[in-house]
């Protein structure tokens, strides 16, 4: 028989048992629940900040909408008092998170090291310069017809200056920031001004007032010179003929000035849509320390010999193609052998680059790397932007088709402009499956420090030593060595993809470049221009070239991740 004493221990026991059980299911419940609680208000933020924009970009694109197809009781002057107010807004909450909201304690506590990378910071400053250049030709150009023109015309661009200046210092200093005080307001303020850009962005699309008006006036001065009457052009209103300026070389560097910067105000509203959704993403969120890489991969150009090579050869060719285009596509009777030649240089890059995107891809799917699944908003949206960027150049290359093949496609140019279109299509698709690939694979282990540590050597070595012709010359040596055995110690299937995103890196540097700078034939031939009328091709190139090019820009940050973690 057991004693009395074993038999209430025994009984205790799963009393005991039951109560420790029961405190940690309660711990548990409590903390589930708390978590619930925060996954909930994040969410209803997230939905209520939304929601906000939604309403704000509603409105404006009614506003502007309704100044399309009706003047009279909506013009250019109240969607720009309208936008005013919502960049006045934007300002202020700006202001208030760089002086107030960012400086509380424990308010930005992580660091998103994947967000605001250093060529998208880059790209923000660009663009923004160039925008200000813009409004700045602007103001001159209206200052210059204020006889004419509405006060607004002035201080539109005024406020749009202040607009560009503090929120490209905002996304330089605080891309990175992951706010931990204040989610709603932050959230909010975020949202008013990604659908205040979105406003800007479209109205920049579909405004083609000015372009109207100063190619009206350049057309007046042209049959002045040529001792013509004037012109009954629907664009050439009595309004137009009124507003002249009274000194052409002024007004010419301004409407110059204007048409060169033009793409890169939309450029810049699209760079800062997407870096303010990425901080808008990273509301509240808290990085564990798994998400934060130890060691960044660095750009070292080693390992890499055919792709430089190729690449350079291509932007230098680029180049020269696109002087000689801008040379003779400017004067008042374009070339038609300048648009041949544009265009054959495309129809050779272009399945250089798909052939490239290809052999990528397969490499990616011999490869036995895991894919990434952790949770990284930066790369989601880059993904996202990578599949809608290459819309607009999708999209512009179709209605190019449909235009070519409706008049004549044997034509010489029209031939090359079709070929050029359907290669496009297929290099963006090509490329956007290499790209997206790309990203998705976990990064590779850098190969062995030994090679590290002897470069090191190698380095402190050079610099204690005088530097001679011949020291010179073995230091050379050493490096050539240094290089080969790197290049060498590479696996094939690394070595290619190397070679590939840096061509590729190259490459469309170039094709945004020349875009970027007043290339578009695509505009300028007159063609699709003549098939589908002014207006209309005016919106389709100015909703797709800006695209395009940010796609470009963003592919080059996409091609460089391939290039370094490879």
């Amino acid at each position: 028989k057991p004693c009395h004493h074993c038999k209430s221990k025994a009984e205790s026991a799963p009393a005991d048992t039951s109560k420790i059980h029961y405190e940690k299911l309660w711990l548990y419940r409590h903390c589930s629940s708390l978590q619930q609680r925060d996954r909930q208000a994040q969410k209803a933020g997230q939905l209520f900040s939304g929601l906000l924009a939604m309403n704000v970009v509603f409105l404006g694109s009614a506003f502007i909408s309704s100044m399309i197809f009706n003047k009279v009781a909506i013009t250019l002057a109240d969607v720009w008092i309208l936008l005013s107010i919502l960049k006045v807004l934007c300002l202020f909450w700006i202001i208030y998170y760089l002086l107030g909201t960012s400086r509380q304690p424990h308010a930005v506590l992580y660091r998103d090291s994947h967000a605001g990378t250093i060529w998208i910071r880059g790209s923000v400053l660009l663009f923004g310069s160039c925008s200000i250049l813009l409004n700045v030709f602007q103001i001159g150009y209206s200052t210059i017809l204020v006889h004419c023109k509405s006060r607004v015309e002035i201080v539109f661009p005024s406020i749009g200056i202040l607009f560009i200046c503090t929120q490209a210092y905002f996304l330089w200093h605080h891309s990175k920031d992951c706010i931990q005080v204040q989610h709603n307001f932050t959230r909010c303020g975020l949202m008013l001004t990604i659908a205040t850009n979105l406003l800007l962005w479209l109205l920049a699309v579909t405004n083609d007032t000015l372009h109207i008006e100063i190619e009206s006036q350049l057309r007046e001065v042209e049959r002045r010179f040529a001792g013509k009457a004037p012109s009954s052009h629907p664009h050439c209103c009595n309004d137009t003929a009124l507003c002249t300026c009274p000194n052409m070389t002024i007004c010419e560097v301004f409407q110059k000035g204007y048409i060169l910067l033009y793409p890169f105000n939309t450029e810049y509203c699209l760079v800062c849509c997407s870096v303010l959704y990425v901080m808008w993403k990273n509301v509240g969120r808290r990085i564990s320390h798994h998400h934060i890489p130890h060691t960044k991969p660095k750009f070292k150009l080693q390992g890499v010999v055919f792709g430089p090579l190729l690449g350079t050869s291509a932007v230098i060719i680029g180049a020269c193609v696109f002087m000689m285009y801008q040379i003779q596509a400017t004067s008042l009777v374009p070339s038609h052998q300048v648009f041949v030649i544009y265009y054959s240089y495309y129809i050779v890059l272009l399945p250089l680059m798909s052939v490239g995107s290809v052999i990528g891809t397969i490499i990616h799917a011999l490869e036995k790397k895991e894919l990434d699944t952790l949770k990284n908003p930066t790369r989601s949206l880059d993904v996202v932007l990578l599949m809608g960027a290459a819309l607009g150049q999708i999209g512009m290359s179709y209605f190019s088709i449909v235009a070519l093949v409706a008049t004549d496609p044997r034509d010489l140019q029209n031939s090359l402009a079709l070929s050029y279109s359907v290669l496009m299509i297929f290099q963006n698709i090509t490329q956007n499956v290499f790209v997206i690939d790309g990203l998705h694979r976990q990064r590779q282990t850098p190969p062995g420090k030994e090679e590290d540590t002897k470069e090191e050597q190698n380095g402190e070595a050079c610099s204690q030593r005088r530097v001679s012709v011949l020291e010179l010359g073995q230091e050379i040596r050493k490096a050539s060595l240094s290089y080969i055995q790197t290049y060498s110690n590479l696996s094939w299937k690394r070595r290619v993809l190397r070679e590939i995103s840096f061509f590729l890196v190259l490459c469309n540097i170039i094709l945004w470049v020349m875009p970027t700078f007043g290339a578009h034939p695509i505009f300028e031939n007159g063609m699709e221009r003549s098939f589908y009328g002014y207006s209309t091709w005016f919106v389709i190139v100015n909703f797709g070239l800006p695209l395009g090019v940010f796609y470009r820009m963003h592919s080059v940050g996409g091609l460089l991740e391939i290039y370094v973690t490879a």
